[in-house]
């Protein structure tokens, strides 16, 4: 995925920057002559260094942010791990599972032949949170039934609104080009934009990521030549011929630059003397910019840092980790999953089934699985509303004689019946 379609000045623009870049050579020379690959001397007029060529295209390599990743990964995987279930108006109105809704199999074990369920809301999760959008295409059979649901890469879609009013939907495949409407398309829209498609984070903040990306490549030029390698070689008493210094370069590079010869011991001889020029990190706030790219990038997608392993300074405001996490589940994730059942509620269930109460959910219940704490709390307050074997159904576990009468704690009741009822 490497970015949502532009507009038409936004085209026109980035056509106008490529073709700029194309007139300029990324050739390193000296004295009219290309230079060796470890040069440090300037380039003529109108050339431009490999570094400068190399950030020029960081905003194309986003994903290879280790921080990026993370959170893309964090939150996709989150998703797809909960269960996505059909559900239908049982006694009482109460909501139960409808495992024989043709929906079911779908949403929740195997969207097409090639995926499972947790491999496809991956795929699509992620696309929302990189494009702002997630494609996959409807097939159904001629009883309307829908028979798989087949993902698209969103970077590749091309939507258009038709005078019918209806919205088309074209792309290539395998050099084929296919125009579907959205009778036939799944399309879960991201946060903004409009109905044709919400907005790409990696075009809306590509100055936050290419900033965060430049201050990686610089961290890694740096540590490329050994960080503390660099210096000045001085000699008493006279220069260096021209001989003399050109070996002398020669010998630094090929021996002493590069980070597997890094504190490799130098021998001087001839007058000269080597004084290290060692450049603090942090005074260049070379480390504070990497940090500062991290939170960044952790607003953009809106997790907290310590999810993504940056645990500095992450107790502000009075605030636990523990409070942050459930505050991510209860504000920023929820808000996710609500987008996707809307989505799909709306474009794959019938009027019949809206009739009948037919909702689709994610059961964020599964987040208990791993916090044998929370769920001993959580079914001990439930206990009050949930019968034993409900309870029992929710981890698996077989109903038990006795297990579907709802109980109830007494406290708080007179003496004089306690003790009534122990004479009895």
């Amino acid at each position: 995925m490497t970015g949502y379609r532009l507009s038409a000045g936004a085209a026109a623009a980035e056509a106008r920057y490529a073709q700029s870049m194309e007139r300029k050579d990324v050739t390193v020379f000296r004295g009219g002559q290309p230079a060796g690959a470890h040069d440090r001397d300037n380039f003529v007029t109108n050339r431009i260094t490999v570094a400068e060529h190399n950030d020029s295209g960081t905003s194309k390599n986003v994903l290879g942010l280790s921080t990026t990743w993370a959170c893309v990964n964090f939150i996709a995987g989150t998703i797809a791990s909960l269960p996505l279930t059909v559900y239908r108006n049982g006694p009482g109105g109460v909501p139960v599972e409808d495992k024989q809704h043709p929906l079911y199999w779908l949403l929740h074990t195997s969207p097409n032949y090639d995926q499972s369920a947790f491999d496809f809301w991956e795929f699509m999760a992620a696309s929302i949170e990189l494009q702002g959008n997630a494609y996959a295409e409807i097939s159904a059979r001629n009883g309307g039934y829908i028979t798989a649901l087949t993902p698209i890469r969103p970077d590749i879609i091309n939507a258009r609104r038709l005078a019918s009013g209806d919205i088309e939907y074209k792309w290539t495949d395998d050099g084929r080009q296919r125009t579907v409407t959205q009778e036939q398309m799944l399309h879960i829209r991201g946060f903004g934009g409009s109905p044709l498609g919400g907005l790409s984070p990696l075009t809306v903040c590509r100055q936050a990521f290419t900033a965060a990306a430049s201050a990686d490549s610089a961290a890694a030029r740096v540590f490329a030549n050994g960080v503390l390698s660099s210096g000045i070689l001085t000699k008493e008493g006279g220069t260096l011929t021209k001989e003399q210094r050109a070996d002398l370069e020669l010998l630094l590079q090929e021996k002493f630059i590069g980070s597997a010869n890094a504190g490799r011991p130098m021998l001087l001889d001839g007058g000269l003397k080597w004084e290290a020029l060692s450049i603090d990190p942090g005074d260049a706030q070379m480390l504070e910019s990497r940090k500062f790219g991290v939170e960044e990038i952790c607003r953009i997608f809106d997790v907290p840092p310590h999810l993504v392993g940056h645990t500095e300074g992450n107790t502000t405001l009075g605030s636990s980790i523990k409070e942050q996490t459930l505050g991510f589940v209860k504000f920023k994730l929820r808000k996710r999953l609500k987008r996707i059942e809307g989505a799909l509620e709306k474009q794959l269930l019938t009027r019949a089934d809206r009739d009948a109460g037919v909702s689709i959910e994610f059961n964020i219940e599964g987040f208990l699985r791993g916090d044998s704490e929370g769920r001993a709390t959580f079914y001990n307050i439930m206990k009050q509303f949930m019968t034993k074997n409900e309870i029992r159904a929710i981890e698996g576990l077989p109903p038990i004689a006795g297990g579907d009468v709802l109980m109830a704690q007494m406290q708080d009741v007179p003496l004089q019946d306690v003790i009534a009822g122990t004479k009895e």
